[in-house]
């Protein structure tokens, strides 16, 4: 039994933050109905053919689902959009500004039909003040929140490289969710979730807004190094290859002096005699650390770097992480069918022994449009006049 059996959850949703939100609701076991357009679907299905001639973030995002093509405003619709509420336990939206209202989707129409149902809105800005009808994709608001401006090289900014505005909304939008759904078990009631990707992302920045209190120095972009303590950050091997370390304190420093660079009078050099003082010589102190480094492979610093117990982290990509040895040796792989075939799937991060999360297909498009409908009371003669009207 899983902790969200028996609840069924409605997804108008594309792209990212919606869809990542449903599909934890559905990793714990959450029946989710995702309604896409016909033909089309959810737009993010076309962002790429990367994941075995289907797209990369469409897989991620939507596994365990039901497909059921439905066009809004089409007229038959509603009638069975209604039908889909009537048994829901959550409606999850990140349609266009003002789209859901235009449907008769708001909370305030739901509610007194439904009073148990709780109505997750996601938009870029939220329900009101002067942003509220502006488009807001991922990179916008990495840049609205202030995240580029602390992201990237000193002479130039830059982006996450995953949507991490969505992300964040998805997971405020989930963690909402399942707080909506234990206060409803004990008022019998549901209620009106609204995230902001803005506000979400806001809050991830609140470190640096804190440590630009005012008006003082925002931290500067450092690219992969840490903006405010050193040495923390990437150094290059004498392989080529990058190693990260990262130190958290002075005690740290002199074993990192003594053990790694066996340079122990490095330690009370006034230059770096503290973490202020090394932060503000950090061109200084790379220099001399990368020197060091120089007659050292990869794997002969990292050794030397576990021996000293100094943070350390190799720099993967995309193909080292498919192999991680932790990951494997912690059979966090699994597979989950796709129209393609299977493929490889991370199980949800945090392990609860109590169930198993669900893994189950990612959806063709309208896959199961027929057998939702005949669920809801349409025989297959409607069925075939709704298609020919163009309703689903």
């Amino acid at each position: 039994m899983r902790p969200l059996d028996g609840l069924t959850v409605i997804a108008l949703e594309h792209a990212i933050a919606a869809p990542f939100c449903t599909r934890q609701l559905a990793d714990l076991g959450a029946r989710v109905i995702k309604v896409e357009r016909p033909h089309s679907g959810d737009f993010a299905r076309a962002y790429d053919e990367r994941a075995r001639g289907l797209a990369s973030h469409f897989v991620w995002t939507n596994r365990s689902k039901e497909s059921l093509t439905l066009d809004l405003k089409h007229g038959e619709a509603q009638a069975i959009l209604a039908r889909l509420l009537d048994q829901a336990d959550v409606l999850v939206q990140n349609l266009a500004p003002g789209a859901a209202a235009r449907l008769g989707l708001s909370y305030e129409l739901l509610c007194e039909r439904h009073p148990r149902l709780i109505v997750c809105d996601i938009s870029g800005y939220g329900a009101n003040g002067p942003y509220r009808d502006k488009k807001a994709y991922d990179l916008l608001i990495q840049s609205e929140s202030g995240f580029l401006s602390i992201t990237g090289s000193p002479d130039a900014p830059a982006k996450a490289g995953c949507s991490i505005a969505d992300i964040a909304a998805a997971m405020y939008a989930y963690s909402n969710i399942l707080a909506a759904l234990l206060q409803r078990g004990k008022s019998g009631r549901g209620c009106h979730v609204e995230v902001s990707m803005l506000e979400s992302m806001v809050e991830w920045m609140s470190y640096p807004l804190y440590y630009a209190l005012d008006g003082a120095p925002p931290p500067p972009r450092a690219g992969a190094a840490h903006a405010t303590i050193a040495p923390y950050g990437p150094f290059t091997a004498g392989d080529g290859k990058t190693v990260m370390l990262g130190l958290q304190n002075e005690r740290e420093w002199e074993v990192f002096c003594a053990q790694v660079l066996e340079l122990p009078e490095v330690a009370s050099d006034p230059r770096f005699s503290s973490n202020s003082r090394r932060t503000a010589a950090r061109d200084e102190l790379h220099a001399l650390i990368v020197a060091s480094f120089a007659h050292l492979s990869s794997e002969q610093l990292i050794a030397r770097l576990d021996a000293a117990q100094i943070a350390n982290a190799r720099m993967n990509d995309m193909h080292e992480v498919w192999e991680h040895p932790q990951l494997r040796a912690r059979g966090r792989w699994t597979e989950v069918a796709t129209p393609a075939g299977p493929i490889p799937a991370l199980l949800p991060p945090g392990q609860v022994d109590s169930f198993t999360p669900r893994m189950d297909a990612v959806p063709a498009l309208g896959q199961h449009t027929d057998a939702i409908l005949g669920e809801l009371g349409w025989d297959e003669a409607a069925i075939s006049l709704l298609r020919q009207a163009g309703a689903v």
